[in-house]
């Protein structure tokens, strides 16, 4: 573990991006032992991912909450985007119920509530973080110039707002929610020149999410809302 920190501590580059690449390649693992390792990679993937923020935490100064006003606008925001582009358009992917545990766990309503309450607070609490730091603090401004260590996060760059964004967008199924919930979130960065803003933002919006899913669209929806997870 020691010759870990070393390597990050050397690296603020490597700080920013291992934590998220070891994230998304777990991701990728989700489901690939069976229906149910998809649930249980999910949440060793977790564990995995709080370890990793313990490590850089003290490493990333920039990776802290800030709660605001904007925040809390842009949070509620992108949330609404997200729901409001659940329309018929080309996705990445075929929308799926593999989140479905209420079919899934019907007749075990204690690991119903185990895995939510696992993916609740992995959305909310870990992903905003490794998120926020790797496309915000990172890509944003490695992009924007070569020095990027030393650019304020509140400098505007074009086409690093552009491709971050389009990347950002990328990464989810539902493409064109997610590019313009990373523009919103990057305008948030500009404005207050802080990465804890975009990080409470992007936590209000997956809490908003997981609560829709959960409830199904708190009564609204008229149908299956487990896609979104």
């Amino acid at each position: 573990m020691k010759g870990l920190t070393d390597k990050l501590q050397a690296s603020p580059l490597l700080a920013r991006v291992l934590p998220f690449v070891v994230f998304l390649l777990l991701t990728a693992c989700q489901g690939s032992l069976g229906q149910e390792s998809h649930y249980w990679i999910y949440a060793a993937k977790c564990v995995v991912g709080t370890w990793l923020v313990w490590i850089i935490w003290p490493l990333v100064p920039e990776m802290r909450w800030a709660v605001s006003l904007e925040a809390l606008i842009a949070g509620v925001l992108v949330f609404a985007v997200w729901v409001i582009l659940d329309v018929d358009y080309p996705k990445l992917s075929e929308p799926d119920d593999t989140w479905n545990l209420a079919a899934r766990f019907d007749t075990a309503p204690a690991m119903f509530l185990f895995f939510a309450g696992v993916r609740i607070a992995g959305s909310t609490l870990l992903v905003p973080l490794l998120e926020e730091v790797f496309y915000r603090s990172f890509l944003y401004r490695y992009i924007a110039t070569p020095n990027w260590i030393c650019t304020p996060h509140n400098r505007f760059n074009a086409k690093a707002f552009i491709v971050t964004s389009v990347i950002f967008g990328l990464t989810h199924q539902h493409w064109l929610a997610g590019a313009v919930c990373g523009m919103i979130y990057q305008l948030l960065v500009i404005r207050t020149n802080r990465i804890g803003d975009a990080i409470t933002a992007h936590a209000i919006t997956n809490l908003l999410l997981a609560l829709w899913v959960v409830t199904q669209g708190f009564g609204f929806a008229e149908k299956s809302q487990w896609h979104f997870w």
